[in-house]
């Protein structure tokens, strides 16, 4: 005869029902495209096929014919600015990676998802995201990272306007698309994209709106997709091989830099 207690045993049974009644769900992946429209002008800064060589090999000592150059060439780290491609609707294009980045780093700031999750749950599947807009090239002052933070001039590819269509896979039952785009919203609205953006504190540049076809707020942007669309191709390879100056102290500096060529062109 058994001497356990009634109470002990009801509690053993108890524990099998809900053991043999655990169902582990089964995770899905689903794909959801979204369109960004810039809020703020978009700035490049990618890696120069020269500091990259340099890195690849090493960057020897400047030779004497070398230091009597003038230090810049605007154009030239203005075209090394940008990420370009030869295939597809734009010229232009952003690793998508940075998306992720910027939505990982929103979570932090976003209640109910953690930063992890979206490293973990998210995924973009494109190793290009396509950048509507015209580039003009802009000349900023800027601090080197160096102890003295010495001033400098540079150079980059700026787009007064711009878009972009990303498409991102998620995890669900996890994540649901409303999570994606409140996520997308959020890295755009306190992150951004490319150099000087939102995220750095200094600067409010790359911050974009998040839309799409059939969204309640595409009716509101779907002239602005439209006209920047319009800059593909062909507008932003003829922009890059011909630059037009952002601003006028751009244009200033350039006219100075010409008469600096052509005097020492003459000496």
């Amino acid at each position: 005869m058994s001497t356990q207690p009634k109470e002990e045993k009801m509690a053993i049974t108890k524990k099998k029902t809900e053991a043999e009644n655990v169902m582990v769900t089964a995770l899905k992946h689903a794909e959801i495209k979204l369109r960004l429209i810039g809020a703020t002008p978009f700035y490049y800064n990618s890696m120069s096929i020269k500091a990259k060589r340099d890195l690849l090999i090493g960057g020897g000592k400047k030779t004497a014919a070398e230091r009597r150059e003038i230090k810049h060439n605007p154009e030239e780290e203005f075209r090394d600015s940008v990420y370009k491609k030869s295939h597809g609707n734009t010229h232009l294009y952003f690793p998508p990676a940075a998306i992720k980045q910027a939505m990982a780093t929103a979570a932090i700031e976003t209640k109910g998802v953690a930063k992890t999750n979206v490293q973990r749950l998210i995924f973009l599947p494109d190793l290009e995201m396509e950048i509507y807009g015209k580039p003009y090239l802009k000349i900023d002052t800027v601090r080197m990272a160096d102890i003295n933070k010495t001033p400098d001039m540079r150079t980059r590819a700026y787009l007064k306007e711009w878009c972009a269509e990303v498409k991102i896979n998620f995890v669900m039952p996890t994540l649901t698309a409303t999570d994606v785009f409140t996520l997308l919203q959020n890295a755009g609205t306190i992150i951004g994209l490319g150099d000087f953006r939102q995220e750095k504190g200094r600067g409010a540049y790359g911050c974009f709106t998040v839309t799409g076809e059939g969204m309640s707020n595409w009716n509101d942007h779907k002239e602005d997709w439209k006209r920047i669309t319009k800059q593909g191709m062909k507008e932003q390879k003829d922009a890059m091989d011909n630059p037009e100056y952002a601003d006028d102290m751009t244009e200033e500096l350039m006219g100075f830099l010409d008469q600096e060529r052509a005097r020492r062109m003459a000496a």
